[in-house]
């Protein structure tokens, strides 16, 4: 199936989501996770309608900037930002979703402050705990929120979340059902409920991402195709 097919099958998929769960579909933002996939995969996307891009890499969302990959639709960054990549990031991306260390966050305001810019950003949550996965842990959260707040230059719009890898279909659940708690608490305490992106859920859980209360889905495979990773010992 063309990009554009995926696209309308995945969509058709949030739909039904949504529906079962008594939402509005049209809460529901489709990003696609572009990693590994060329300018011309971008475009394909962006002329099937997907509501934004997201990439993982800076190496490789610069390289696609500089091909205008992504005219038409808003670029986030999503994945794990090195403190020396900062610059690199702030004032390309409308978003940057993994922002999960106090140390990264005021990076991200000192680049911001001197571009002169306001740059939106989430907070990343550590749910499951993992020793190998960057993000807030859960009694963080609400400190880091605090000190995003007072940092004129960044705009805290929510929170995103990778959960622990299923071993069993369905495992996700708990873990977005918390995270969609503190995102809950944490916009009604702190920012007068004004948060507008609970990003969580990709190609396998995205459905039950949405019934615990996502706003925002990241989807790779599921529209550009499985993603192909060399063998670099070969």
């Amino acid at each position: 199936m063309s990009i554009a097919e995926n696209i309308s099958a995945i969509r058709a998929r949030i739909a039904a989501a949504a529906e079962s769960c008594g939402r509005d579909v049209g809460e529901i933002m489709l990003v696609g996770a572009s990693k590994m996939n060329d300018a011309a995969a971008c475009r394909e996307a962006i002329a099937a309608g997907i509501d934004a891009l997201g990439e993982n890499r800076v190496q490789e969302m610069t390289a696609k900037l500089a091909e205008d990959a992504y005219r038409g639709a808003p670029l986030y960054f999503i994945g794990h930002l090195q403190r020396n990549k900062v610059r690199q990031v702030v004032g390309k991306v409308d978003l940057i979703q993994s922002v999960g260390s106090l140390p990264l966050l005021q990076e991200i305001e000192k680049e911001a402050a001197k571009q002169g810019i306001v740059q939106d950003i989430l907070l990343e949550v550590n749910i499951g705990r993992e020793e190998a996965k960057s993000g807030f842990l859960e009694e963080e959260l609400f400190a880091a929120a605090a000190e995003a707040k007072n940092c004129p230059h960044v705009r805290l719009k929510g929170l995103m979340t990778v959960p622990p890898v299923e071993v069993e279909a369905h495992d996700c659940i708990p873990y977005f059902e918390k995270v969609r708690g503190l995102y809950v608490d944490i916009s009604e305490k702190l920012y007068d409920n004004q948060f507008e992106y609970l990003s969580m859920g990709m190609s396998g859980d995205f459905e039950d991402a949405i019934r615990a209360g996502a706003t925002m889905v990241r989807v790779g495979s599921s529209i550009f195709g499985q993603r192909y990773y060399p063998d670099k010992h070969k």
